[in-house]
């Protein structure tokens, strides 16, 4: 079995964070792709169709705002 220099921790690395706030584009791109899921699961609403049928959507409008409110918070991250 061959071992792995670095366990996948689920975190972003730290190159990537200082890459974002300093505005790079692509490295925004991995953020937002990082936690692509978790901001599909906070937009995701129950809607009901005209037969008062329960669906889960996500919320396209809501799933915008979350993404740029942490694209915001990305550019204004501060690292010391």
């Amino acid at each position: 079995m061959h071992k792995h220099k670095f366990r996948n921790t689920g975190l972003l690395p730290f190159p990537v964070i200082r890459l974002a706030a300093d505005g790079n584009v692509d490295a925004i791109n991995a953020v937002l792709k990082h936690y692509e899921g978790y901001i599909a699961a906070l937009s995701t609403k129950r809607f009901y169709d005209e037969y008062g049928n329960p669906h889960l959507c996500v919320d396209e409008g809501l799933k915008r705002r979350l993404e740029t409110k942490l694209i915001t918070k990305i550019l204004t991250f501060k690292i010391a």
